[in-house]
């Protein structure tokens, strides 16, 4: 299960950098197209967008399992371990609460706009939303391991998701940590 997890985020990596490379070449190609030869690709313009959106969303996804978000948390740590819980504990069900109102606004609007074509590109507008629906679901199951992770103490805050000693007591993950 844990080599599925890895690969789904490398997958998301490899996404995000496709995203960006298409975003770079459509943008500077039309740049250049316009100024050179007073023509430009039509689509250009919708497509970097789509990928943007896209990109911004898989990339929050890749910055919420590494712990990678930025976080304030001055106050929680003067807390005793069990307070400490509690804050981990109700942050993640208000995030929770969040990913699922992104789900179903996603999802709402990717129905309403099931039949709907972009402009430019003639693709379904479902797509564009579909994005934030990868997010929620994706972003739901993140908490939710975390979540129950921090409910048994085994949360550290690395983004591996165990504690390398059972008795290690709970570290937040509000730190701006990275993985290689």
């Amino acid at each position: 299960m844990k080599s599925l997890v890895e690969w789904y985020f490398r997958l998301l990596k490899l996404l995000v950098v496709g995203c960006m490379a298409v975003m770079v070449v459509m943008v500077f190609g039309n740049v250049v197209l316009r100024y050179a030869f007073n023509s430009g690709i039509s689509v250009s313009e919708e497509l970097s967008r789509w990928c943007f959106v896209w990109m911004v969303f898989l990339g929050a996804l890749i910055a919420m399992r590494e712990h990678a978000h930025l976080g304030l948390d001055s106050i929680v740590k003067k807390l005793p371990p069990i307070g400490q819980r509690i804050c981990l504990v109700i942050g993640h069900l208000l995030m929770l609460f969040v990913c699922w109102l992104i789900t179903k606004g996603s999802w709402a609007q990717a129905v309403i706009n099931l039949e709907v074509t972009a402009p430019a590109s003639g693709l379904s507008m479902a797509w564009f939303y579909a994005a934030g629906v990868v997010f929620g679901v994706s972003a739901s199951a993140i908490l939710v391991v975390e979540l129950v992770q921090a409910l048994r103490g085994k949360a550290n805050g690395t983004g591996d998701g165990y504690a390398a000693d059972p008795a290690q007591t709970l570290t937040l993950p509000t730190d701006a940590r990275t993985q290689p």
